[in-house]
């Protein structure tokens, strides 16, 4: 049998990977699956800390060529804050929320609408979407001004795109895509995103399959982020899918999507974690970070991310498909022995 030992009762001789911030290590032996798995897996991921660990998010104080973009940010997957990169945009001067009413006005475009601020999270043991709801723009800029009151959250988050498919009239005053991105990568990005909310909508941690160029136009985001090496620390449960659906007398009810498969998702919230639930948690080390009005921060692919921001914050971010090479190969690996871990 394995146990677990405080890292000052084990003999520095044995040479073990230290694991946690709290300072455990765990004594395994060498013949049991289980164990063979769990020194794997910790191998694994203490090597990767030690080699890509970073104690704050880097700044660049200029565009990077796509050589030196490649070969210092994406090929070691690491992310930074870029400032000067988006200077020259027209959005940074213009798009105000005055500027937004008359452009875009009574055009409908979709917003989704939560009673909590978590659309896309786990609540009530559900993995619950937001009701996406078809209104005029104006209507819901009057919300976020505070014209008009509302108990619930409203967020334009819809994320297929949604600058150049219900905003076109917006896309001049930024770029189609981040020309020196698109050449280190050689692509064009799969879709160009529009957010514009409340400082209540927030989103839960999770990760995306994309190279993720975040730029702010105005207010402030503020993320937490975890390498994908963390991904043994962070839980992962199956959920039945649901949405949130607006009642007759305006408040809301969740309706499960009974034809669909159960939604694997992170139930932790990392500004609040229950580590006696998720004691594992307590070994991972994440970095917070603001990205302000003219900074992009450069999020790369497979990281975990929880977002928040201020109150009628507006950004434009560049999703890019991320290459299945060797790196995402050991990412897989790495979530593989972690499931498997988890029943044995």
């Amino acid at each position: 049998m394995c146990k677990i030992a405080k890292q000052s009762a084990i003999p520095a001789s044995q040479n073990l990977p230290a694991v946690s911030s709290l300072r455990w290590r765990c004594v395994l032996c060498s013949v049991c699956p289980p164990c063979r798995l769990r020194r794997g897996r910790l191998r694994l991921t203490g090597e990767q800390q030690e080699l890509g660990w970073m104690e704050s998010v880097p700044y660049l104080d200029r565009p990077p060529s796509p050589l030196e973009f490649y070969r210092e940010w994406v090929s070691p997957n690491k992310p930074c804050i870029i400032q000067n990169a988006i200077s020259h945009w027209p959005a940074l001067k213009k798009w105000t929320l005055a500027y937004l009413r008359e452009v875009v006005g009574p055009k409908v475009v979709s917003v989704a609408v939560t009673p909590n601020g978590y659309a896309d999270a786990v609540f009530q043991d559900r993995f619950v979407m937001p009701e996406e709801r078809q209104m005029p723009f104006m209507d819901f800029l009057d919300i976020v001004e505070k014209k008009v009151t509302s108990p619930n959250i409203f967020y334009v988050q819809k994320q297929c795109s949604n600058l150049t498919e219900e905003f076109p009239e917006l896309v001049c005053d930024v770029q189609p895509d981040i020309p020196w991105m698109s050449e280190a990568l050689g692509k064009k990005p799969d879709a160009v995103n529009f957010w514009l909310g409340e400082s209540a909508a927030v989103t839960s941690l999770h990760k995306d399959h994309y190279e993720n160029l975040y730029c702010v136009i105005s207010g402030e985001k503020h993320f937490l982020l975890h390498p994908p090496s963390d991904r043994p620390f962070i839980p992962y449960e199956l959920y039945q899918p649901a949405t949130y659906r607006v009642s007759e007398d305006g408040s809301f009810e969740i309706v499960d999507e009974k034809s669909a498969d159960k939604v694997p998702w992170i139930p932790l919230d990392p500004l609040n974690p229950n580590l006696e639930q998720y004691p594992q948690y307590a070994q991972a080390k994440a970095l917070q970070c603001t990205v302000k009005a003219g900074e992009m921060l450069y999020l790369p692919s497979l990281w975990f991310h929880h977002v928040q921001q201020s109150h009628g914050c507006i950004a434009v971010n560049y999703w890019y498909d991320m290459e299945y090479d060797l790196k995402y190969s050991y990412y897989q690996l790495l979530d593989c022995l972690t499931k498997a871990m988890e029943v044995s």
